[in-house]
């Protein structure tokens, strides 16, 4: 009785293996408008996967007559801490460092934060983030309300 019972488990397993068994053999059916397409775009240059940056230049604002107002934007975060003194401690050695770029102390319980620069694209914020991360520990940028001029 046990050998016919191997038997019939064995058997079933061998049909089960011949009955999953693949030729190996893929045929492909291509639309010859989408051969057209891909030479199309190859000649004029167009690939969707790779992002063009346009640059619009910078323009200079004369801050004396222009409106300063907030806008959605980025800042870096340097120091994020329980203790004020700190806060503040960072918040000085970074003005003595960059006297031309804003820096911000605000306090979400538990920690104080202190955040820096108001950038407008994210692009700046990092490349600014790179210099400060040998400086300061835990570097990130961060969306928020910034102050611009127009």
């Amino acid at each position: 009785m046990l050998y016919k019972g191997l038997l019939l488990a064995f058997a079933c397993i061998g049909i089960v293996q011949i009955g999953k068994a693949q030729s190996g053999v893929v045929e492909v059916q291509k639309d010859s408008l989408i051969s057209l397409l891909q030479e199309f775009r190859a000649e004029n240059g167009i690939n969707p996967t790779t992002a063009r940056m346009v640059s619009l230049g910078s323009r200079v604002i004369d801050k004396k007559n222009a409106k300063r107002v907030k806008v959605r934007g980025f800042r870096v975060q340097i120091f994020s801490g329980s203790s004020r003194n700190d806060a503040y401690a960072v918040q000085s050695r970074f003005q003595n460092a960059y006297k031309d770029i804003s820096s911000y102390v605000s306090y979400d319980e538990p920690n104080y934060r202190v955040k820096v620069g108001d950038f407008r694209s994210r692009a700046e914020a990092t490349s600014f983030m790179r210099v400060l991360r040998s400086q300061y520990n835990n570097v990130f940028v961060f969306t928020e309300d910034i102050w611009a001029y127009e």
